[in-house]
């Protein structure tokens, strides 16, 4: 563990996602209702992939549980998948409370609390599935997160979690710009992630990593995926701004990379079988 992934509390990772949900830049309307719609819409145009890996409709009759509802956009189409139980936490209020209001425009039902992913308030082997997207790499101590969605889950029980993949186009970027371009070459990819990419002490992961954490599951798939930040598309990365990233974006060889360049993409999906 780098020290700026050491360094970052749980407090910290609460604070920076209760200033602002992920993905809530895309929430624009003149309402509640049309700015959550704006924000699904785009996750799914940004994140094609989501719904063929969580395979919500296998949760019908199941007992499901999300780890970091977020918006809410993947946790309402659990939801309308009919599963048996419903349960879904996330570190921020601010999270639950949009999921809430998510599921009440359509009555629909969910065990929301606000939550933490290393101490999962829930029994063992309580759910036949646990999902989470991009969440368990911000906990300070990922492993134990990963210990905890193997204990609530019964024997035969899936994981579908995303987690960061170390070795992706983002991970060179921030390394070329916080890195190269300031003449410090020995700070480490984990610090560039741990320091600039979202909350504080991100962490980003090799296969061989991932395999490590879940390496109690009977059986792990893996794949990876192009990012939005690796595609330079969508909002994501507004916070390193300037004229770099503006020619960068303006210039970006996105056909090329989609053709050429998945295995270096940030998102790294494992499907785990306990």
């Amino acid at each position: 563990m780098t020290t700026a992934q050491g360094n970052a509390t749980k407090e910290d990772v609460r604070e920076f996602w209760d200033r602002q949900s992920c993905g809530e830049a895309y929430a624009l309307g003149s309402s509640l209702a049309e700015s959550l719609s704006a924000q699904e819409r785009t996750r799914y145009e940004l994140e094609p992939f989501i719904p063929s890996f969580a395979e919500f409709g296998s949760a019908a009759g199941k007992h499901v549980l999300e780890i970091g509802v977020g918006m809410g956009a993947d946790h309402m189409r659990w939801a309308a998948s009919s599963p048996a139980r419903l349960a879904g936490i996330d570190l921020t209020p601010r999270a639950v409370e949009f999921t809430r209001a998510r599921l009440a425009s359509s009555a629909s039902f969910s065990e929301l609390q606000v939550a933490d992913a290393e101490n999962l308030p829930f029994a063992d082997a309580s759910f036949d599935i646990v999902y989470s997207w991009g969440v368990l790499h911000h906990s300070p101590d990922t492993a134990r997160a990963v210990n905890e969605v193997r204990r609530v889950l019964r024997p035969g029980g899936r994981a579908k979690v995303m987690i960061y993949h170390r070795r992706s186009i983002v991970g060179a970027l921030l390394w070329l710009r916080y890195a190269a371009l300031r003449f410090d070459p020995g700070s480490s990819l984990d610090e560039m992630y741990a320091r600039y990419l979202e909350s504080p002490g991100t962490k980003a992961y090799t296969i061989e990593g991932a395999q490590n954490l879940f390496r109690d599951f009977r059986t792990t798939n893996y794949r990876i995926e192009l990012s939005p930040a690796d595609l330079m598309t969508g909002v994501a990365g507004q916070r390193h701004g300037g004229w770099m990233l503006s020619t960068a974006r303006t210039i970006w060889p996105r056909a090329l990379i989609r053709a050429t360049c998945r295995q270096w993409g940030l998102f790294l999906l494992v499907d785990a079988t306990k």
